[in-house]
C-alpha cells in the first residue's frame, strides 16, 4: 500500500515538473527609463518521459524588494495567450532560501520531447542608482545599473543572447563578459552556451539617463459613482524626483538663459478618459493656470506644469478632478448594478505609484456589495461618507496597494444591489425641506409673539421711518440744485431766455414740493419729542441760504447776458457765490450724516 502511494506522488510530481531545459534564451534589458524593463524570450525543452504543465521562474534575491511587474505569455498557434502565474515565497532549496520564484501554468501540458516560446516581462522599479548621487544644476545624471549576464534560471540554459537598451550613447563604463559589443545605444552580450542552473555573473553598466525620474509617492484617488449621470473622480497626488539630488542653490536665471537643469521636470502629460469633463488641476494655493487640456480621439490628455521645475530630491502635492458619464462604467439588470472602472489611470509615462488608496463611495443604499480585483490587493475596512441629502450615509468601499506601475492599469469591477426608489429618496427630501421652510415663515410672520405694546419701541421706528424719508428728500433737493446749474450753463452760451425761465420755472416748483414736504416731516419730528427735529430744522436754514445764493448766482447771469455787468465782474461775483454754496452745502451733508 504504501509502495503504490509512493508511485502515484512520483508520477504525479513528475508529470508536473518534467525534465525542462532553455533551450534558447533572448533578454531584452530596458535601462532607457527610470524603470528596468526586462523581456525574456525563452524556448522551453521538455526533454523528459512525461508531459509537464508548470515551470518556474526564478527572480534573484537582490531584485525581490525591487519587483513591481511579473507578467508570462505563451505563443501558441501565432496567438499570445497570457498564462497563469503563482507566486511562491517559501523556497526550500537551502543555497537560494532568500530567492523568490514563481510558478507558470502552460495552456496546454508540454508533451515529452516538445518545445514552446514563451515571453516574460519583468518590471524593477527605484532600481537604477544615481551615480553620483548629486549633481549641480548645469550637470547631466548618470545611473548605475547591476545585473546579471547570465539568465537566472532553475534549468540549464542552452544559449542565451542580452541585449541591453541604454537611454543615450554616452557610456561611463559596462563589464565586458566576451562576446560583448556596443553599438550606439545598445550593448549585446553572447551569446554564451550551456549556463548551468541559478549561474551568477555580475553585469555593471554606468550611463548617462536624462530622463525624468518622477515617483507618486502616494496617491489618494476617490470615486464617486451616481445614478443621476456623472461619476466624479478625484486624486490627490504627491510627486517627488526621486533621481540624484541637486546640489548647491538653484538659479532660475541660469535655468532660463542656458536651459540647464538637463534632469529637471517642468512638465508631464496626464492622459484622462476621453469623456472626461470639468477638469480641474490645484494645490494648496489654489487652481493652477499653467496647464492645457487637449481633447483627442480616444482620451484627453492634460499637460500638467508645476508651479516651479523639479530637480533631484524636490517635491510637488496636487490635486486632479474630472467627471464622465455613468452610462460608460455602469450597468445594470434590474436593481443589479455592475460598476467596471480603472484601478489605477496614466498619470505620467514611465510612473512610479509607491503607495495607492482607492476610496470607491457608491450610492447610499448600496447592498451585497462584491469586488473582483485585477491583481492582489489590500482591502482596508469600509466606512461611510455623508455628503448633501444624504441620511445613512454612502458606503465606502477601501483599497490600498504598493508598487505600481503602467501594467497595473486594469479594471476591478464592483458588484451591487440599489434599489431604483432609492433615487427618488433625494427629490423628496428637498421638496420635504423646501416645504417645511415656508411653514416656518409662514407661521413666524403671521404670529405677534409679543405679550405688551412697547410705545418707545414704536416711536423709535416712526422716528426712523420720517428721517429716512427726510434723507430721500434732501437727495432729491440736490438733484434740483444740479439742474439749476445746467440751466444756467445753457443759459450763458445759448442766450434762450424763454426757454430758460421755462425751465426755472417748474425746478422752483420741484424744490418747493419737497421742502413742504421736509417742513410736514419735521412737525411730525416735532410731536414725537426726537432730538432730531432740531437738526432737520436747521437743514432747513441752510437749504433756505442755499436758495438764495442760489437766486443771485442766477441774477447775475441774466445781467452778463444782458451785457449789464462785464465779464471779470460777473467772474469775481460768481466766485465768491460759488464758494458760499459749497460751504452751505457741506454743512447740509454734515447735518444729513448725523441724523
Amino acid at each position: 500500500m504504501y509502495y503504490s502511494i509512493f508511485l502515484l506522488l512520483f508520477f504525479s510530481f513528475s508529470y508536473g515538473h518534467g525534465q525542462i531545459i532553455n533551450s534558447k534564451v533572448e533578454r531584452n534589458i530596458d535601462i532607457a527609463s527610470q524603470l528596468v524593463k526586462i523581456t525574456v524570450k525563452v524556448t522551453l525543452e521538455n526533454t523528459g518521459s512525461l508531459p509537464v504543465t508548470t515551470f518556474d521562474y526564478a527572480l534573484e534575491p537582490e531584485l525581490k524588494m525591487h519587483l513591481s511587474y511579473f507578467g508570462a505569455s505563451q505563443v501558441q498557434d501565432e496567438n499570445k495567450l497570457n498564462l497563469k502565474v503563482e507566486e511562491i515565497k517559501a523556497n526550500t532549496n537551502k543555497a537560494h532560501r532568500d530567492m523568490e520564484t514563481h510558478k507558470i501554468y502552460f495552456e496546454n501540458p508540454l508533451k515529452s520531447g516538445k518545445s514552446t516560446t514563451v515571453r516574460l516581462e519583468i518590471i524593477l522599479s527605484h532600481y537604477l542608482i544615481p551615480y553620483p548621487s548629486s549633481i549641480t544644476q548645469s550637470d547631466k545624471q548618470l545611473v548605475l545599473y547591476h545585473g546579471n549576464h547570465y539568465y537566472y534560471s532553475p534549468y540549464l540554459t542552452k544559449t542565451q543572447t542580452t541585449v541591453v537598451t541604454l537611454p543615450s550613447n554616452s557610456v561611463e563604463s559596462y563589464s565586458k563578459l566576451k562576446p560583448v559589443s556596443h553599438s550606439e545605444n545598445l550593448i549585446t552580450y553572447g551569446p554564451y552556451d550551456n549556463i548551468s542552473p541559478y549561474s551568477v555573473n555580475k553585469m555593471t553598466i554606468h550611463c548617462e539617463n536624462n530622463n525624468r525620474f518622477l515617483t507618486v509617492t502616494n496617491l489618494h484617488r476617490a470615486i464617486e459613482v451616481s445614478h443621476w449621470g456623472v461619476i466624479s473622480v478625484e486624486e490627490t497626488i504627491d510627486i517627488s524626483h526621486t533621481g540624484a539630488q541637486l546640489k548647491g542653490s538653484f538659479s532660475r536665471y541660469e535655468f532660463q538663459r542656458d536651459q540647464s537643469g538637463f534632469n529637471s521636470v517642468k512638465s508631464f502629460k496626464t492622459i484622462l478618459p476621453a469623456s472626461a469633463s470639468d477638469v480641474y488641476y490645484r494645490d494648496e494655493i489654489g487652481n493652477i493656470s499653467t496647464s492645457h487640456l487637449r481633447i483627442l480621439e480616444d482620451s484627453t490628455e492634460v499637460d500638467l506644469r508645476p508651479r516651479f521645475p523639479l530637480f533631484g530630491g524636490w517635491k510637488t502635492h496636487y490635486v486632479l478632478g474630472y467627471n464622465v458619464p455613468t452610462y460608460e462604467y455602469l450597468f445594470n439588470n434590474g436593481d443589479k448594478y455592475l460598476l467596471k472602472m480603472r484601478f489605477v489611470d496614466h498619470i505620467f509615462d514611465d510612473s512610479v505609484i509607491d503607495q495607492v488608496t482607492i476610496k470607491l463611495i457608491l450610492p447610499e443604499g448600496s447592498k451585497n456589495i462584491h469586488v473582483k480585483l485585477p491583481y492582489p490587493t489590500k482591502r482596508l475596512p469600509d466606512e461611510v461618507h455623508y455628503t448633501y441629502l444624504d441620511t445613512v450615509g454612502r458606503p465606502v468601499i477601501v483599497f490600498q496597494n504598493k508598487n505600481l506601475v503602467e501594467q497595473h492599469i486594469d479594471d476591478f469591477e464592483v458588484h451591487y444591489e440599489y434599489k431604483k426608489l432609492l433615487m427618488l429618496q433625494e427629490p423628496i427630501l428637498v421638496v420635504v425641506a423646501l416645504y417645511a421652510l415656508f411653514v416656518v415663515v409662514i407661521i413666524y410672520v403671521r404670529l405677534d409673539y409679543s405679550i405688551t405694546r412697547d410705545p418707545t419701541k414704536e416711536s423709535r421706528l416712526r422716528v426712523s421711518g420720517f428721517i429716512e424719508t427726510i434723507h430721500n428728500h434732501c437727495d432729491n433737493r440736490k438733484t434740483i440744485y444740479a439742474k439749476f446749474d445746467e440751466a444756467l450753463s445753457k443759459f450763458k452760451h445759448n442766450k434762450d431766455l424763454n426757454n430758460y425761465q421755462t425751465i426755472v420755472k417748474k425746478l422752483n416748483a420741484d424744490h418747493k414740493t419737497e421742502t413742504q414736504a421736509i417742513a410736514e416731516l419735521l412737525s411730525k419730528l416735532k410731536q414725537e419729542g426726537s432730538d432730531g427735529a432740531d437738526k432737520v430744522a436747521e437743514l432747513q436754514r441752510h437749504d433756505k441760504a442755499f436758495k438764495e445764493q442760489l437766486q443771485q448766482q442766477t441774477v447775475l447771469v441774466e445781467r452778463l447776458v444782458a451785457n449789464k455787468i462785464s465779464k471779470q465782474q460777473y467772474l469775481d461775483s460768481d466766485t465768491a457765490i460759488s464758494k458760499k454754496k459749497e460751504d452751505l452745502m457741506e454743512k447740509v451733508n454734515a447735518v444729513l450724516c448725523s441724523l
